[in-house]
């Protein structure tokens, strides 16, 4: 492969972060990691925060790596995403004000209620089109509006957005992840101001927003210096919302398929052209989130690997060490069905005991209790799989368009377990990969901005061509 451009991709997620090298050869995208970093809610006094100042080391620490080992010539732009719905707020003097909250902290119990006490859920959800999660942005910053930070604050920038405007100097919201904040207007795409005026809500610290595939332009003099660049490079908006970035890489991606981003969530959805805003997608409680390129995704948030993730943190704390590989190999030897758990109970949504919380659901629900790993964890996936039949299925009942594929990507991709339980409840052919579809989608939007590619079509047949991908059939059931 003969490099003609290189692109970083900066991609956070809850549990960690990468960044991620793109080449691109003028046919096909390779990808490389750079620098892999750890992620984490840090708990203080109560509380749970981002430690953005270690995050931000650890991106250029990422981007000082890339600089001693790479032809740095070559290298033409960068971009962030990250998840969503969390923020950090900055003082007049463009300083950030404290660590900014992390989303599964217990502070806005009660807000949800509050606020519908004063605009009614269906005014907000025919405004926003956006489910109705206890940790949405407008739920955070209604839980702050009596306190100091909320006062002192002048701007309010998204996690991407905050890491932008510490590369670039420019504050601005990039679209994708402003849909996510539940003050966003879904059919005009622009702040619903008037909506946070009437919670009391001040108006005056959104950013204007920006599209994806907008130029904020180049590296900070001080920052290029710092990571040993020796000229600037562009600093593009991508799909700064790591499933706009993912579902922006999925190839094959049409109207009789849904997706499903695998990772610490599970989002399960399909890609539209408009929003979907009705009492019946209110009753679902789907959402409607901006995609990349005038792309909308209506989906649905599952609970994802978290479930195994926090099971894992447990049997580490306990002194078992075991490999993911260990964990579904154990799952694989497990009895099939035999308990089955809501992904989305509300007990499972915070930090604790998983696997605890897994045998109580059991115990009180009157099924078999699971006690060993393997049979905890194919609980946990069984019962996504099976969650993940119900949202296609009420995807399908709402549109009236029928779906025939399920395209898995993200790091729930690679768990062949989960793949082949997902098409056996679906009964449907699933398509996994790319396991690095936020860092693609990433690096794609980076390129469509610069020149290299015309356009979303084009950039998913890039990644058909570029990017292994492994196709599962049901085992029971008949495909559709």
């Amino acid at each position: 492969m003969s490099d003609q451009a290189h692109m970083l991709a900066v991609d956070i997620g809850a549990s960690g972060g990468r960044v991620m090298l793109g080449r691109w050869d003028g046919s096909y995208i390779a990808l490389e990691e750079i620098h892999r970093f750890a992620n984490g809610m840090v708990e203080r006094d109560g509380r749970l925060f981002w430690d953005v100042n270690r995050l931000w080391r650890e991106v250029r620490t990422g981007m000082q790596q890339y600089a001693t080992q790479e032809n740095q010539a070559l290298l033409v732009s960068i971009g962030i995403d990250t998840w969503a719905v969390d923020y950090a707020l900055l003082d007049e003097h463009g300083a950030l004000i404290g660590d900014p909250y992390a989303y599964r902290d217990l502070r806005t119990e009660g807000m949800a209620e509050l606020i519908d006490a004063i605009i009614p859920l269906e005014e907000l959800y025919e405004r926003t089109g956006l489910q109705r999660l206890p940790f949405n942005t407008l739920y955070q910053l209604y839980a702050e509006r009596n306190g100091p930070r909320l006062a002192a604050a002048t701007t309010l920038l998204l996690m991407p957005d905050l890491f932008h405007y510490w590369l670039t100097g420019a504050r601005v919201a990039e679209y994708t992840n402003a849909t996510t904040t539940m003050f966003l207007d879904a059919r005009q795409r622009v702040w619903a101001t008037d909506l946070l005026e009437r919670l009391g809500l001040p108006t005056r610290i959104l950013p204007p927003l920006v599209m994806p595939g907008t130029r904020l332009g180049p590296l900070l003099p001080e920052v290029q210096h710092a990571v040993g660049l020796h000229r600037p490079i562009e600093v593009v908006a991508v799909g700064t919302h790591d499933t706009a970035s993912a579902v922006a890489a999925i190839p094959g991606l049409d109207a009789h398929s849904a997706y499903i981003s695998s990772g610490t969530w599970s989002l399960v959805g399909i890609e539209r052209t408009a929003p979907l805003i009705s009492a019946a997608a209110r009753q679902l409680n789907v959402t409607n989130e901006g995609g990349v390129y005038g792309t909308f995704r209506l989906l649905k948030n599952v609970s994802g690997l978290w479930l195994l993730q926090e099971c894992q943190r447990r049997w580490n704390e306990e002194g078992r060490r075991l490999t993911w590989d260990e964990i579904i190999a154990q799952a694989e030897a497990a009895a099939p069905l035999r308990s089955l758990i809501d992904p989305d109970a509300p007990e499972f949504l915070a930090v604790g005991d998983m696997p605890e919380r897994i045998r109580d659901y059991c115990r009180r629900t009157g099924q078999p209790v699971p006690e060993t790993v393997g049979e905890i964890v194919r609980c946990c996936l069984e019962s996504l799989a099976l969650r993940y039949r119900q949202v296609i299925e009420a995807l399908e009942r709402l549109t009236g368009q029928p779906i025939t594929t399920v395209r898995i990507v993200g790091g729930g991709s690679q768990n062949t377990l989960l793949c082949q339980l997902t098409a056996d409840a679906c009964c449907r052919t699933v398509v996994a990969g790319p396991t690095e579809s936020t860092a693609l989608g990433n690096i794609l939007v980076q390129a469509i901005a610069l020149g290299y590619l015309p356009n979303l079509s084009v950039a998913r047949q890039v990644v058909a061509a570029s990017m292994p991908q492994r196709v599962y059939t049901p085992h029971q059931g008949k495909a559709r």
